[in-house]
């Protein structure tokens, strides 16, 4: 080996050790084969990772509060948004580097939907945040008519014909395609049979409280939030639809993993370590539900947060349950993995409801934004196991089983679809 290679070598090793056994008690740290000859330090150090006030920011959150981003040489700074919009608009215009945001907004963003010109800008998937953990709530006028879940909705929507009113909190994003599936799977078709509107979460409460809709599909707080209020119920679960369902992603730009390699390998190995440290005993659980429901995080009471993260769910009609699908943020590195199968499902939807005009290269445009590579790099220097395949196979709401083959086939061939 030439000198030079072996002084680069010795000092990442020393690099290694350093960050393995910065935190007393704490997972391993970097390993040396994950790093590109050159520097190991963070090319930037400071990284501005825009979340919005739901419980599914928690790893970042935690990432920060608990000092892991330090570890590995980052000084990660969480940074409060209002909206989907407004997280979409900053990390293209670089404002933000990295997002906690909605799966498919990411792909979105990537294929131009919605964007000026319809043009496009290469976007990143580094790793999922959480499965799991969202609701579809109706409101309690629609639940006391009777209408308390997708059949008797559905019911409720044939026998009264006026306008009925739902809302989701980005277009191509999860909470759009849950609500949707949800809907087309007790054979309403939300395009035709409901007006459907965008509405940041942490506004879909007093929203439903003034009766600007009849239910909507958001994160958790919001929808135990509604049935503390008592303006709603728990109509269904995310889980229910889609158990381990991908959800919340941490996003970039492609330009900022090339330009900044080392910085993104760091923030990924801090937010993993977080995502570890939730998952890891319900004492953590329930300080990380203190921590977010601060008013610079959530905003909310911590009773709005730490019941569902536990798994302890009530409909807000007396029914209550203990859900062992509840929301994960790590489940022994099975939530983290970017699925490209995952990626291509949203397609899929946006291409089922006319989001997208043509079939998209559903496989290919995965691979261009989902980095498994990286994150293979990366979980395996925390000896993180990660599965061999990148396509995985579920069963969803309605039967119909997902797997990533044919999705062309897949999205033509559900009944109920844009026209």
């Amino acid at each position: 080996m030439p000198a030079k290679d072996q002084i680069n070598m010795g000092r990442r090793n020393l690099v290694a050790a350093a960050a393995a056994t910065t935190a007393a008690g704490v997972v391993p740290g970097l390993n040396t084969a994950v790093y590109a000859q050159g520097s190991d330090k963070p090319e930037k150090e400071e990284v501005r990772i825009g979340f919005i006030p739901l419980t599914d920011c928690a790893s970042v959150v935690m990432a920060s509060v608990l000092g892991f981003d330090k570890k590995y040489g980052v000084k990660i700074i969480p940074t409060k948004e209002a909206s989907w919009a407004g997280v979409r608009d900053k990390l293209v215009n670089g404002e933000l580097d990295m997002a906690h945001v909605l799966y498919g907004l990411i792909y979105g963003v990537h294929l131009g939907v919605g964007m000026p010109g319809n043009k496009g800008k290469d976007m990143a998937v580094l790793m999922t945040l959480n499965n799991n953990g969202q609701a579809i709530t109706l409101s309690k006028k629609l639940a006391d008519k009777g209408a308390v879940d997708g059949a008797s909705l559905a019911k409720a929507m044939a026998a009264e014909k006026r306008d009925y009113t739902f809302a989701q909190t980005f277009p191509t994003g999860t909470h759009a395609m849950w609500l949707y599936y949800w809907m087309a799977s007790v054979g309403i078709n939300p395009m035709k049979d409901a007006k459907v509107i965008t509405v940041p979460p942490p506004q879909m409460v007093a929203n439903m409280r003034v009766g600007n809709m009849d239910g909507y599909c958001v994160g958790e707080p919001w929808g135990h939030r509604a049935i503390m209020d008592g303006i709603g119920i728990t109509a269904v679960t995310t889980q229910d639809i889609w158990k381990d369902h991908p959800e919340k992603v941490l996003g970039t730009t492609g330009e900022f993993t090339k330009k900044y390699p080392n910085t993104t390998r760091a923030v990924m190995m801090a937010v993993l370590e977080a995502s570890r440290w939730i998952d890891a005993s319900l004492q953590n659980k329930l300080k990380m539900a203190e921590t977010v429901a601060d008013k610079s995080y959530v905003n909310t009471n911590v009773d709005a947060i730490n019941q569902r993260i536990l798994g302890r769910y009530q409909d807000g009609m007396g029914k209550t349950w203990d859900d062992p699908n509840h929301m994960k943020f790590f489940n022994d590195g099975a939530v983290n993995f970017p699925y490209l199968s995952d990626g291509m499902w949203f397609l899929t939807q946006h291409k089922r409801w006319g989001l997208l005009r043509e079939h998209p290269d559903y496989l290919g445009v995965a691979k261009q934004i989902n980095q498994v590579d990286l994150y293979r790099q990366v979980a395996s220097a925390m000896k993180i196991s990660v599965p061999k395949d990148a396509m995985r196979s579920s069963k969803l709401i309605d039967g119909v089983v997902w797997d990533g083959k044919e999705p062309a086939k897949y999205a033509d061939g559900f009944k109920i679809k844009a026209a």
